[in-house]
């Protein structure tokens, strides 16, 4: 099988009785039947369905893709990434495709002549945004032989507030945010595909994602300055709360939801228990080894003061100060076998990354100008 996902990898046993063994041997596929036994095993939480499959990942060398590609290889599986630009991480231990996720005929034009078993759906174009009728394009393109579809979703289909469960109804396509309701019409698409063609699919909704390759300037955004010794500017009290998700526990949950019977045509919220602003800078100070100098300021003078939300200048990270939506947490271990790793276990591990990594000192000319405008300079 060929597959398209990066998630962490799982232990997986060999395949059910009943269900049809791929292999390649000298690049050249073959399928063996297993005789079907009247009366079937259960389905257990660790069974997989194929012991090597072909994926295809689309978006496979950043934050979510990446961990994902690097199970599956360790895996053993065969995998594909898709994306715009040629060269991966990987070498030649990946295939590659090249095509505009957003343009279903170059998806098509890309995987031509190829099938896949898996494909692992992780790419939002945050300059153009990506439809639901894109999604159900890439989805078509790729259909051909298709056993599972993860699609990459995210809690924001969910409206403020919660904590809101799976079952809970998601945003319509008209809300004001539009990656929200881009990401609901997208799971909207994935799900009607599945119910029109009998394909198994799976969606995630990931609270905010870290770890090595963060596109976004969050994590590091507050060890640029801890470790530098320099104060954190904190929205008022630093309540507000936030769930977080390493990027290797989604790539788990995605494997686990292409190879597991439990996964089909299911929602997953990926998230840890809430934490506040302040304890949250706490933990990123503490596996710095750091003490952290806090510096309440009410959320209006940092706005005042020209503060941004996405864009420098950032006040508190990238769009980590917004009204909390706070989702349970419970069914990916229940159904999936997957637990969630503390954040302080993953923020230790991502720290070590950081430090690796040769980063310019931050520009802190803005941030010393609310300092002094607040007396705190």
């Amino acid at each position: 099988m060929r597959l398209a996902v990066a998630v962490s990898l799982l232990d997986l046993p060999r395949c059910p009785r009943g269900r049809t063994i791929r292999g390649i041997i000298a690049s050249t596929v073959f399928v063996a039947r297993v005789p079907i036994d009247p009366s079937p095993p259960a389905h257990h939480p660790e069974e997989n369905l194929a012991d090597m499959a072909r994926a295809l990942v689309i978006g496979g060398t950043s934050l979510i893709g990446r961990p994902v590609v690097e199970a599956l290889l360790q895996a053993g599986h065969d995998v594909t990434i898709i994306h715009r630009s040629p060269g991966t991480p990987f070498g030649d231990r990946v295939g590659e495709a090249h095509a505009d996720r957003n343009d279903p005929a170059s998806v098509r034009r890309a995987v031509a002549g190829q099938a896949f078993d898996w494909v692992f759906d992780n790419v939002y174009d945050w300059a153009r945004g990506t439809t639901g009728d894109q999604v159900r394009g890439t989805l078509e393109a790729v259909a051909s032989g298709l056993e599972r579809y993860v699609y990459m979703s995210s809690v924001a289909v969910y409206p403020e507030g919660g904590p809101w469960s799976e079952d809970a109804e998601i945003v319509p396509g008209t809300d004001p945010n539009v990656y929200a309701a881009q990401k609901a019409d997208g799971e909207r698409a994935v799900f009607a595909f599945a119910a029109e063609h009998g394909l198994a699919v799976s969606t995630f909704r990931p609270a905010f994602v870290y770890g090595p390759h963060n596109p976004f300037d969050r994590e590091a955004f507050f060890w640029d300055r801890l470790v530098a010794g320099r104060p954190i500017l904190l929205p008022d009290d630093g309540s507000r709360t936030m769930q977080w998700v390493h990027a290797d526990d989604i790539a788990r949950a995605s494997l686990a939801a292409a190879s597991m019977e439990p996964a089909a045509g299911e929602a997953f919220n990926l998230a840890g228990p809430p934490v506040s602003q302040r304890d949250f800078v706490r933990t990123l100070a503490e596996v710095a080894g750091v003490e952290a100098e806090l510096v309440p300021v009410p959320r209006e003078t940092l706005v005042a003061a020209g503060g941004q939300l996405m864009e420098p200048p950032l006040y508190f990270g990238a769009y980590l100060d917004v009204p909390p939506l706070t989702v349970t947490r419970g069914k990916v271990s229940e159904r999936l076998g997957v637990d969630l790793r503390s954040l302080h276990s993953g923020m230790a591990d991502t720290f070590a990354w950081y430090r690796e990594q040769q980063r310019p000192a931050p520009d802190t000319t803005w941030e010393d100008g609310v300092l002094d405008q607040v007396g705190a300079g």
